[in-house]
């Protein structure tokens, strides 16, 4: 049985191959730039090149796959379209499941972030290619992009209100798709994935201050101010924008995910944030 994950050298896709060696499988790892993972290839990892825009390419990539896990893209606007490419290779190329990462409900969240995640999910359903919905919920590292300054601030910026977010790290996720593409009984199947730590940024701000050892509070901010904030730090306008909406969704209990099916996966409770956080900042 060979196994692909595609995004294999972002942060999320390495850490799925890495479960996979571990777990005694040798994947093959689809990429756009190959130079970036040689050292899995190293290692024996079947390194091939393709880019979600080029269906040639992707048919090459797909030769011979019997699962795949379809890790969602980063060119916002243009998802849709990749990820429907990537579909139909499969189904050319006979591939026996599809795992694809979403986001919580993807089916009626009415987040910025969720709309290209809900298209995918309906091409999918129309497609020939068994597939299984892997609903990743909020990651811990998404905060780590601010974490220094929030340290150096003392101060949590967002706008989750009283919300909470039941976020697990990375690792949880790659270890649960993981398991999906090594085991049976998942076509069909849609996993709502959320962490067992659900926070408020009240008590985000608190697990800072514990491993940081500096005080951190938070303050909650209007979600446009808090998009303007996001801009003025450097982040393009449209990320963040979806940044923002992404907090009113905490604040609206939209990634307060039941941690059941991740940990039904993964033998085990998420990893606590203070664990990420802590890694994160030595």
């Amino acid at each position: 049985m060979t196994i692909a994950v595609t995004g294999a050298s972002g942060h999320l896709g390495r850490l799925v191959v890495e479960a996979l060696l571990r777990d005694g499988v040798t994947p093959v790892a689809i990429v756009r730039d190959p130079d970036k993972i040689a050292d899995l290839a190293e290692r024996g990892v079947d390194v091939r090149r393709a880019d979600y825009a080029d269906p040639r390419a992707l048919d090459d990539a797909l030769t011979g796959v019997d699962r795949l896990l379809l890790i969602s893209g980063n060119e916002f606007g243009a998802r849709v379209a990749q990820h429907t490419n990537v579909i139909r290779a499969a189904e050319r190329a006979g591939v026996r499941l599809l795992a694809y990462t979403s986001i919580p409900k993807a089916d009626d969240n009415p987040l910025i972030l969720a709309q290209e995640h809900r298209g995918t999910e309906a091409v999918l359903a129309e497609s020939a290619v068994p597939h299984t919905l892997l609903r990743n919920g909020w990651y811990w590292e998404n905060y780590l992009g601010g974490l220094a300054h929030t340290v150096e601030t003392g101060v949590l910026h967002g706008a989750a209100g009283t919300g909470r977010v039941a976020a697990a790290s990375r690792a949880d996720y790659a270890e649960a798709a993981a398991r999906v593409l090594t085991t049976d009984g998942h076509a069909g199947a849609v996993y709502e994935l959320g962490g067992d730590e659900p926070l408020t940024y009240d008590q985000l701000a608190e697990v800072i201050s514990r491993v940081s050892g500096t005080s951190v509070r938070y303050e909650n901010l209007p979600t446009a101010d808090y998009a303007t904030a996001l801009s003025a730090a450097g982040l393009p306008d449209r990320y963040a924008e979806a940044l923002a909406d992404a907090d009113a969704g905490v604040a609206a209990g939209l990634l307060d995910v039941d941690p059941g099916d991740l940990r039904k996966l993964i033998g085990r409770s998420s990893t606590p944030a203070a664990e990420v956080f802590r890694a994160a900042l030595a």
